[in-house]
């Protein structure tokens, strides 16, 4: 019994001493634990370059089939990588690579007229196609696409256009093309100027303190931004001098007794 008793314990030990060294030393140097690879920025590497680079790094590569296209960088160039730029990976991991196509394939061109400008935006790049510029035009529509164009030509919706191409917009800017004559409003109440100007197809603009004047009653328009006469586009704004007014209140401050209706 002795004798099997000390066996035992020879087995127990020597079975402990295999577990420790196996989780201890050979697992950990089996799959280089606590040794990871930072990948690196693999962005506008060529493709021929590939193999060696990530090779010296022990790494592996793949190149998806699903490529994409950007005009900011030559063709068959890394235009995407996964894992990330930065991220820590265990030796011989394998990198899946987006290439940059040798030319751009075709997408239609979307309709964006009478979008807003943010949400043409959003479209645009939904379609792989970038934002250009933005040219405003005179029109009761503000901030609405009016027409797309694409190398200095009209795009209609439906017709084919390279993905990363960039398209300039035609904006409406919130006014109109017909000209107006301002109206003479020197010596209204300010009510009746504010419903004269709006009357007009004009906006009223700011509306600015005036001192009082003896010949003048508190709330009378005593001076305007354009002048009388003046030739402007529907919609602009007409600025104001009101003997009395409150900038902070808006309203016309009116003294006791004095002529005017309480705006």
């Amino acid at each position: 019994m002795k004798k099997i008793g000390i066996h035992l314990g020879i087995m127990l030990v020597a079975g402990l001493v295999l577990i420790l060294v196996f989780f201890y030393y050979f697992l950990p140097t089996y799959t280089n634990h606590g040794e990871t690879i930072t990948v690196p920025d693999l962005g506008g590497l060529p493709y021929q370059e590939l193999d060696e680079y990530l090779s010296q790094r022990e790494l592996r590569f793949e190149i998806e089939q699903d490529s994409g296209y950007s005009s900011d960088l030559p063709p068959l160039t890394v235009l995407k990588q996964y894992p990330i730029a930065g991220s820590k990976v265990k030796a011989n991991r394998k990198l899946f690579i987006n290439l940059n196509k040798t030319t751009p394939r075709k997408v239609l061109m979307p309709n964006l007229i009478d979008a807003s400008v943010k949400s043409a935006q959003m479209v645009l790049e939904s379609y792989g196609l970038e934002l250009g510029n933005i040219e405003y035009k005179p029109d009761l529509a503000q901030n609405a696409v009016l027409k797309q164009r694409w190398k200095g030509k009209l795009i209609e919706p439906g017709d084919s256009i390279y993905q990363g191409s960039m398209v300039d917009l035609i904006v409406g800017d919130g006014l109109g093309n017909q000209r107006l004559e301002v109206p003479a409003l020197f010596g209204m109440d300010f009510n009746d100027a504010t419903f004269t100007v709006i009357g007009s197809g004009l906006r009223l603009g700011s509306v600015l303190f005036a001192e009082p004047v003896d010949t003048l009653s508190m709330g009378v328009v005593i001076r305007q931004i354009p002048a009388a006469g003046a030739s402007i586009r529907i919609g602009e704004d007409v600025d104001l001098w009101v003997i009395g007014y409150n900038e902070e209140t808006q309203k016309v401050d009116y003294a006791d007794g004095a002529d005017g209706i309480n705006n």
